[in-house]
């Protein structure tokens, strides 16, 4: 995983959620997931930050609150690991649940944007099919 920014984070400028959160939270659930296990290292912060153009203190932010929340450890001179049983992987039903706002959000904009339904699901499955790889 180590310098795997791509496959890592995904960072929104725009989407009002501090970029130190997107970040915390998206590890969070990747370790959920099962994506990131005990002892898989994380990405430097200056590879996150010069690869999503982003401040390097707000990389460190993250880092340091996932150290202290027990989600990471730091070893001098080595790369931020994920911490030994940190998070087990959660049931497909509750990783569902965490993305519910969302879920939620996504619908409210369709409803307003009068978008029906089947054409709602229609492009979020081809938007699945073209970026089943991020």
């Amino acid at each position: 995983m180590t310098g795997n920014c791509r496959l890592l984070l995904r960072i929104d400028s725009s989407s009002g959620v501090p970029l130190y959160r997107q970040i915390v939270d998206q590890i969070q659930w990747m370790i959920s997931a099962g994506r990131l296990q005990e002892g898989d290292e994380l990405p430097s912060v200056r590879d996150i930050a010069r690869h999503h153009q982003i401040n390097p203190m707000t990389v460190s932010k993250a880092y340091s609150l996932m150290e202290a929340e027990g989600l990471v450890e730091r070893q001098r001179g080595k790369p931020m690991r994920v911490r030994t049983l940190s998070l087990q992987p959660e049931s497909p039903a509750l990783r569902l649940k965490r993305i519910e706002p969302e879920i939620r959000r996504l619908v409210m904009a369709a409803r307003q944007l009068d978008i029906p339904a089947d054409e709602l699901l229609a492009a979020i499955g081809q938007y699945l099919e073209d970026n089943g790889d991020e």
